[in-house]
Parts: structure tokens; C-alpha cells; sequence
């Protein structure tokens, strides 16, 4: 598992930290669902940014790859929302 400052200030607490995952897994699929609606460059861009904050805030190395990708991607790009898809996949 990954270790980030975050996972350094909750200290030991193993109920902490999945409930803390589980947040970041439900939210990116918030996100994702969000990113795989957008239809124009502003609502695809949001989504993605917003979905790589989320990921470096939570130190999700792949998760903020694929989101870096959405940002680089066209709307209703279907590499991108599969890698962003996989990579909330492995958040599990």
C-alpha cells in the first residue's frame, strides 16, 4: 500500500485508513461518472483535474496517471475513461 503524509498523520489506525479509502474509491467514482458525462472541454477538464487532486491527495500514483491523461484528452475519450476507470478498479 501507499504511504503518504496523510497515512503518517492518522498514525496506526487500520479502521481509519479504509474508511478513508473507501471515501477516495466512491468519490473518484463520482468523478469518473462525471468525466465520462461531460461533452464539452470545460465540464471534461473539471472533472479531470478535480479527479487528479483527488488522487494526489490521497498519493494514488495511478489514478493520478490516468486523470493526468483525461486532462490531456479529448471529451468522451475512450482510453482515458478506461484507464480512469481500471485505475479506481485497483483502488479496491
Amino acid at each position: 500500500r501507499r504511504a503518504t503524509s496523510l497515512q503518517m498523520a492518522l498514525g496506526h489506525d487500520p479502521a481509519l485508513m479504509e474508511e478513508l479509502n473507501q471515501a477516495l474509491a466512491d468519490n473518484a467514482r463520482v468523478l469518473a461518472d462525471l468525466l465520462a458525462r461531460a461533452r464539452c472541454d470545460a465540464n471534461w477538464l473539471s472533472a479531470a483535474e478535480r479527479l487528479s487532486g483527488l488522487a494526489a491527495s490521497f498519493g494514488a500514483r495511478k489514478l493520478m496517471g490516468a486523470a493526468r491523461l483525461a486532462c490531456d484528452s479529448a471529451p468522451g475519450d475512450p482510453v482515458a475513461i478506461r484507464a480512469v476507470t481500471k485505475a479506481i478498479a485497483g483502488l479496491d
